[in-house]
């Protein structure tokens, strides 16, 4: 579940979200179960350009009680690891994570709010896959830009639900037809700070493509039980899921214990935020302000070799952050309040009967 964040004064929003002396306390204190580093993606990024990042509106309790929450009968037999990305190796979209490109423009979500309609974009491109065998890859841009106000605000944060619904009813184009980068670097006005979120155009990129025929489509959205079996069959079962959680700042004062990990700290700092800090490990939350919500995608689970039970999840923010654009975070404890807030939907196979068709025409002349 994902926690309504506290305004920050600006004075805090300015400094700088990277702090060496975070690296430090949380790299010596041997119960953090992770270790921290310097990430080159948030390099110059203050608390404030961070913050925006962190794009996850809470859904209204009122729109959630007509939402149907799947639970699993516990009949299936579940493995202690599982990893999207081998289970199912012919999709490549599941370890899809973009990247730094050619001219070290930092892309992933740029500087758009808009870790929503990843996430939900991503793990629908990923049961299309699962479930027809076909690698596709969704518009991240079309849900950004043209599911407007019934999904939030576009690069100022949306619904990650209302993402969903979106492509029920009206679908969303591949990325093909409406892409979020092109080959020279972030094409994305919300690649830059200052920029508003893109208009609409429904037009494909590609003059050969159709925008109506370019759509694809679920045939639903659901929410999973927050038990962490039912999370685990239905990534099992299914395909990746969107997850949303929340993100905390941390705060140092003056000869008192730091609030996150435990450590000493003897200096006064201002906020800062330890997840943006994440290099590889299990990562866990013990105390600290809200900053936002962030969603991304969940593709597996395992315990660590310390006996820490985990969460496996895509992030993007860019293979330069993170274990190589991925990370792990307690499983089983509803950390940050992952287990509470868990979407998907199921593909639908409208529109892609002429896509099949054209498959199947084209193995008979190859026959």
């Amino acid at each position: 579940m994902v926690v309504v964040p506290e305004p920050i004064p600006n004075l805090k929003l300015n400094s700088q979200i990277l702090q060496k002396s975070i690296i430090d306390l949380i790299n010596r204190d041997p119960s953090a179960g992770w270790k921290a580093y310097m990430s080159p993606r948030f390099s110059n990024y203050t608390v404030g350009q961070f913050k925006h990042l962190l794009g996850v509106k809470p859904t209204p309790q009122q729109d959630l009680k007509d939402v149907p929450v799947i639970a699993h009968p516990k009949t299936l037999k579940l493995p202690d690891h599982f990893d999207a990305r081998t289970a199912w190796p012919h999709c490549s979209t599941i370890g899809k994570i973009l990247d730094i490109l050619a001219d070290l423009i930092l892309c992933g979500q740029g500087h758009c709010g808009s870790c929503w309609a990843f996430g939900a974009v991503e793990s629908l491109s990923d049961r299309f896959c699962v479930h027809f065998s076909m690698n596709l890859s969704l518009s991240v841009n079309d849900v950004l830009a043209c599911c407007g106000f019934l999904c939030g605000a576009g690069c100022n944060g949306g619904y990650s639900l209302y993402a969903w619904r979106y492509f029920v009813h009206h679908g969303v184009v591949t990325e093909e037809c409406d892409p979020y980068f092109d080959n020279s670097g972030c094409s994305h006005p919300g690649c830059e700070p200052g920029y508003p979120t893109p208009k609409c155009a429904r037009k494909c990129v590609n003059k050969n493509l159709l925008w109506r025929e370019s759509k694809r489509f679920s045939v639903s959205a659901y929410r999973i039980h927050s038990d962490p079996y039912n999370i685990m069959a239905e990534v099992y079962k299914n395909g990746p899921v969107e997850v949303a959680f929340t993100v905390y700042e941390v705060r140092c004062m003056n000869l008192i214990i730091l609030v996150f990990i435990g450590p000493f700290c003897f200096t006064i700092l201002f906020p800062e935020q330890d997840f943006a800090h994440y290099k590889s490990g299990v990562y866990k939350h013990v105390t600290g302000d809200v900053l936002g919500g962030h969603a991304v995608k969940l593709i597996g689970w395992g315990t660590s070799e310390d006996g820490e039970d985990y969460w496996l999840l895509a992030n993007q923010w860019n293979r330069s952050w993170g274990d190589d654009g991925y990370f792990k975070i307690k499983r089983g404890t509803n950390e940050c309040g992952i287990e509470e807030d868990v979407i998907a939907g199921l593909p639908s196979s409208r529109n892609l009967i002429k896509e099949f068709a054209e498959m199947d025409a084209a193995l008979d002349v190859s026959a």
